[in-house]
């Protein structure tokens, strides 16, 4: 009986630095992080459409998490050994199917079923994506590729969710949902001609998803990212009540394009650091978080006080992701696609989280008092950050 021949090892592209298919990466993750945060700057429209409260409309932005939770590891782990291509498109096809559905839903129930798919499928995606991306680059710029594929990130906070946001004021909010259809099968396109294939991981390096819990460092990321994302999101998912109650005349869609900006030069200053200097920027960008949180209780009433605040927040956020997955992939190696699946989950308890409690907080104490809580958790994670100098941010790296 012939046998069939053992899987090619993963390629890498002809060029050193693969940009046009590091693009189509950083519009896949633009598609997934629009999808996810464009609740944020539409929660008054989708209140009246749904016919709920705004603490109510918040919960499509922790639906959509908790579908990211309860998938992104045991899809990683099913996954490991597929072409990566392939993967990347079914999971680009769940987005289309799962936000044609938001768009056309009935009611709150329909609306919030589409988000928990479509995170599954956020869940598949962010597993596999910065394996893909330094997998497909030279070694030596394994960083700087993994910041590319990532800055879809900040473009969609910038200008994707503000846009739709304005879209949603403008025509109604199912348009916005039914845009992003549009645009998942637009990357399903370009990914088809401009995004090298690569194999899965080799099963003679796969290891059990607890011993991979267990390599050292990956537990302090886990807990960096909840910390730390926990915080950003009290205050994004709930940015349209603060600024109302913080009595500030800046809108909803034009503080999150301030934001966005903001975090696009983050990306750029993480791209130009990150592959000599991630235990620094890290500790920078918690402890920026930290000064956001102090400016905003200071300047509450004050425009240009807020504005400084988020662009600051904006410069902090933008690195994050790369700097999270990079110290991920670097502490686990081989199980990068694993560990960073375990990365998504808890990056997606934190936002399921944040728009639990932001309710909780907004409906009780009000929406001033989320940056007391975004200082509170900031601080704690610079001190985990700190800690882990050995192997989750290490010093001699």
């Amino acid at each position: 009986m012939a046998t069939a021949p053992p899987a090619p090892p993963p390629t890498r592209a002809h060029t050193d630095f693969p940009l046009p298919a590091l693009a189509v990466m950083a519009c896949s993750g633009f598609l997934v992080i629009m999808t996810e945060t464009l609740p944020a700057g539409l929660l008054p429209q989708l209140a009246a459409g749904l016919q709920v409260s705004e603490g109510g409309a918040g919960q499509l932005v922790s639906a959509y998490a908790l579908g990211t939770v309860l998938a992104a590891i045991p899809a990683a782990a099913l996954t490991r050994g597929s072409r990566r291509r392939p993967l990347l498109l079914a999971g680009l096809c769940g987005f289309l199917v799962a936000n044609a559905v938001t768009a056309l839903a009935p009611s709150l129930a329909v609306a919030l079923t589409a988000r928990f798919v479509a995170g599954a499928f956020s869940g598949l995606l962010w597993g596999m994506l910065a394996g893909y991306a330094r997998r497909i680059a030279a070694p030596e710029h394994a960083g700087r590729a993994l910041a590319v594929a990532m800055a879809g990130t900040p473009v969609a906070l910038s200008v994707g969710t503000p846009l739709g946001s304005w879209l949603g004021s403008a025509v109604g909010w199912r348009w916005s949902f039914a845009a992003m259809s549009v645009l998942a099968a637009l990357v399903m396109g370009a990914a088809r001609i401009l995004a090298p294939d690569a194999a899965g991981q080799r099963a003679q390096t796969r290891v059990p998803l607890a011993k991979v819990l267990r390599i050292p460092g990956v537990a302090t990321i886990l807990v960096v990212v909840l910390t730390w994302m926990l915080a950003h999101n009290l205050l994004y998912t709930y940015i349209a009540p603060y600024l109302r109650e913080a009595h500030l005349a800046l809108r909803p869609d034009l503080a999150l394009v301030v934001f966005g900006l903001a975090a696009l030069v983050g990306i750029w200053i993480t791209g130009l650091f990150i592959d000599r200097a991630l235990r620094r920027l890290t500790l920078a960008s918690v402890a920026l978080f930290v000064v956001v949180g102090a400016v905003l209780m200071a300047a509450q009433d004050s425009l240009a006080g807020a504005l400084l605040a988020i662009v600051l927040w904006g410069i902090a956020f933008g690195g994050a992701a790369t700097h999270l997955q990079t110290a991920m992939s670097e502490a686990t190696g081989e199980n990068a696609d694993v560990a960073n699946a375990m990365l998504t989950t808890s990056f997606n308890l934190a936002i399921f989280a944040g728009g639990a409690l932001g309710a909780v907080v907004i409906e009780g104490a009000g929406a001033r008092m989320l940056p007391t809580a975004l200082i509170f958790l900031a601080l704690l994670t610079l001190v985990i950050v700190g800690c882990g100098r050995r192997a989750a941010f290490p010093t001699n790296r």
